[in-house]
């Protein structure tokens, strides 16, 4: 044998396999799907990402307002001489009656403390609902 019977292109670890090409195309497939698969796989978990950063930011935002609503409701009890509760229905019978958000009306009722005013409509309402709420207030008693 010289060197000319050996094709340095023939492989020598053993018999060629006549279907390589079908399994090299079908690798290739397989690599593609996998690949796919993880694009969807991390272009979910962006989506995922985003709606908790989401609701991370309105989580934060009830929070602020809970804490406005708990100041307003104080305000409007230490005022009104009234429970908390009956400063809960005030506030939300001002903002139905004012067609404004009860978390804006809890907003102008603090600025109020230190403003000294409110909207005109706002005050109406105020007014009417800490009327109708002292009435059958527990707390009212005697005014000095």
């Amino acid at each position: 044998m010289t060197s000319s019977d050996v094709d340095p292109r023939r492989r020598t670890d053993g018999p060629e396999r006549p279907d390589e090409p079908e399994e090299r195309a079908d690798q290739d497939a397989k690599a593609k799907q996998d690949a796919k698969a993880k694009r969807d796989a991390n272009a979910k978990q962006g989506e995922k990402v985003v709606e908790l950063q989401r609701k991370v930011i309105q989580l934060e935002k009830a929070v602020e307002s809970h804490a406005t609503v708990d100041q307003a409701i104080g305000i409007v009890v230490a005022m009104g001489k009234l429970t908390p509760d009956q400063g809960w229905t005030v506030l939300r019978e001002t903002s139905q009656h004012t067609n404004k958000k009860l978390s804006r009306i809890a907003d102008m009722v603090v600025a109020w403390g230190c403003a000294g005013e409110l909207p005109e409509d706002v005050r109406l309402a105020l007014d009417a609902s800490l009327a109708r709420a002292r009435a059958t207030s527990e707390c009212a008693g005697p005014t000095v």
